[in-house]
């Protein structure tokens, strides 16, 4: 990944959370969460948030 560049996170319905590019459009499936930064600001940001790394359908199945 390069880090000249602005990226921004993004997350699945499953509750995973990527890095893009901010420059590039948002793939069918993910939605941007809000944060727009540097690559160490998004990951510090990514680490904050998913504290879980399971799929949101496992985690609500182990839950139930």
């Amino acid at each position: 990944m390069r880090s000249d560049i602005a990226y921004q996170v993004l997350v699945n319905d499953e509750g995973q959370y990527s890095l893009w590019p901010a420059h590039q459009p948002v793939p069918a499936g993910w939605v941007a969460d809000g944060k727009t930064g540097t690559l160490d600001e998004c990951s510090a940001h990514v680490d904050s948030v998913w504290t879980d790394m399971r799929p949101r359908s496992l985690r609500e199945a182990m839950n139930s």
